[in-house]
């Protein structure tokens, strides 16, 4: 292809300059770039299902941080970020219409549908306008190309043959270069203005000062993190026995809010790793940030082989279950009063801060799965709308697994509410924090208020159904860790347990970036 002409580079969840191969590939083949990115209005109207609001205020937020930290890196090198709002396909048409001089228009290949047909749409305007289309891989950490597996097909439905295999034949491809100076902008074009949240009919949030990521978006914050993380601090060195953690900032890395709209690289983190290996140490920590990138790109190539059945009720396993859609459980759940403190403690954090540990992901989405029987997709959309972090293939993947029909039909694991919190919370500090009106009972009574005297409820100004619920739910197994085993004279209804399900605990594996639009490292 000759140097020529205009390049659109089409931006969705690569808002970064770093071992960007769209903007590699047009800074190497055009006269003129188009940094553009479309707020397409299907991302702000209703999920597929329960219809919750797509896109919430934190994601929201976070987004558009990003967009004014890339337009303010692209003015530096010389280009701008080109802003519309509109569907991708029209707005694109409509670019090539205005220029007159485009010959390609570059993007990043995603594996949902979604995505999907915005591409489709791409490619079926500008077969019509006879404009070129190049498409690139660059989400994940190992490139599909260099999968070690003939066909998409033969993915194993087990993580660690998927890792054994990649982590033996494959290789990480080493990060693109980075232009101080990229080719500018076509003369006369209006850059746009970037939207304000009341423009997309949002509200801006309120900071919490409790927050476990107080952070804001943009490539410049994700890498100022990572050298904090790593060369500032060596946090890095101490992340696998950290990573569990509730309160704070540096339990764990805390990228994958900047991975999921592709502020950071996973080559660039992973090629920081093995520098940091050489320089400093490597141990346990340091492969485990790694080994979380790999469960990332899984998540990517199980959607990429099994579509849309990554949507559907009956899962990757295509396996019925009767599940409910009780509206005021669910209410109870999402808004964290369903009378189980470490299951209201890790939904308020949510809803106050669109952020939630990797340990209270996997106890509230199996407290809503096991626990309460509900549908699993109420649970996944409504994370769709307030993670700051959503990545549509690792948190749709893992309320599957959760819901003991993803990938791995070996696993169909319930978690113990009560043991979770005394592992993970053994003080009660963290549930303390984000409930206050439990800040007087102290210690780990705090988990299970319901089993304590009413002298002990009203010392700490308790009142179980006014001040703080009723558990909406008791299953059996918890009374293995409350010291002795419930009776039916407590505070909550005679007979009341949790739902029929194999209350086996299995194994935990710990990891960090398993839910959301990409886990919460």
């Amino acid at each position: 292809m000759s140097a020529s002409r205009t390049i659109i580079c089409l931006l969705r969840n690569d808002l970064r300059i770093h071992d960007n191969e769209v903007f590699h590939f047009a800074q190497k083949h055009a006269d003129h770039i188009v940094p553009l990115y479309c707020f397409d209005p299907r991302h702000y109207a209703g999920t597929y299902k329960y219809n919750l609001p797509k896109t919430g205020p934190f994601r929201l937020r976070f987004l558009l941080e990003s967009l004014r930290d890339l337009r303010n890196t692209l003015v530096k090198r010389g280009s701008n970020l080109v802003v519309r709002q509109g569907k991708p396909e029209e707005v694109v048409a409509d670019l090539i219409q205005q220029l007159g001089s485009v010959s390609v228009v570059a993007f990043h290949q995603e594996v949902t549908s979604e995505e999907l047909s915005v591409e489709k749409g791409v490619k079926d305007v500008c077969a019509r306008m006879k404009v070129q289309v190049h498409t690139c891989w660059g989400s994940t950490l190992y490139h599909r190309d260099d999968l070690p597996f003939q066909h998409i097909s033969r993915l194993p439905d087990v993580y660690t043959q998927f890792r054994k295999e990649v982590e033996s034949k494959s290789q990480v491809r080493p990060e693109l270069p980075t232009s101080d100076r990229l080719k500018p902008l076509p003369g006369g074009l209006q850059e746009g203005d970037i939207p304000t949240p009341a423009d997309l009919k949002q509200t801006e949030p309120l900071n919490d000062p409790r927050s476990a990521f107080p952070c804001g978006g943009g490539e410049s914050q994700a890498l100022r993190r990572l050298q904090h993380y790593f060369w500032d601090t060596d946090a890095v060195a101490a992340y696998k026995e950290t990573r569990n953690g509730l309160v704070g900032l540096d339990y764990s890395t805390k990228f994958s809010p900047w991975l999921a709209v592709g502020c950071i690289s996973p080559r660039y983190i992973f090629h920081q790793i093995r520098r940091y290996e050489r320089e400093r140490t490597a141990n346990q920590s340091t492969y485990w940030v790694i080994f979380e990138l790999l469960w990332r790109d899984y998540f990517k190539f199980v959607a990429l082989k099994y579509g849309n059945r990554l949507f559907q009720v009956k899962g990757l396993q295509d396996k019925t279950i009767p599940w409910k859609t009780d509206v005021t459980l669910f209410n109870a759940w999402k808004e964290g009063r369903t009378g189980v403190p470490f299951v209201d403690a890790n939904m308020r954090e949510l809803a106050m801060t669109g952020f939630m540990s990797n340990r209270g992901r996997q106890n509230v989405a199996s407290f809503l799965t096991k626990d309460l029987g509900l549908d699993w997709r109420m649970g996944a959309e409504y994370f769709e709308y307030l993670l700051i972090d959503h990545d549509v293939c690792s948190n749709y993947g893992n309320w599957l697994y959760s819901a003991g029909i993803g990938n791995d039909p070996r696993e169909n694991r319930k978690f113990n509410m009560v043991k979770q919190a005394l592992d993970y919370d053994s003080n009660g500090d963290y549930v303390r924090l984000w409930l206050p009106e439990l800040q007087k009972i102290r210690g780990a009574d705090v988990h299970t208020p319901w089993t304590l005297s009413k002298a002990a409820l009203s010392h700490a100004d308790v009142v179980l159904g006014d001040a703080y619920p009723i558990p909406v739910v008791v299953a059996p197994e918890w009374s293995r860790h409350i010291g002795k085993k419930q009776n039916d004279t407590g505070p909550y209804p005679r007979g009341r347990k949790g739902p029929s399900h194999n209350p086996k605990q299995h194994r935990d594996r710990g990891v960090d970036f398993y839910f959301s639009r990409s886990k919460n490292l």
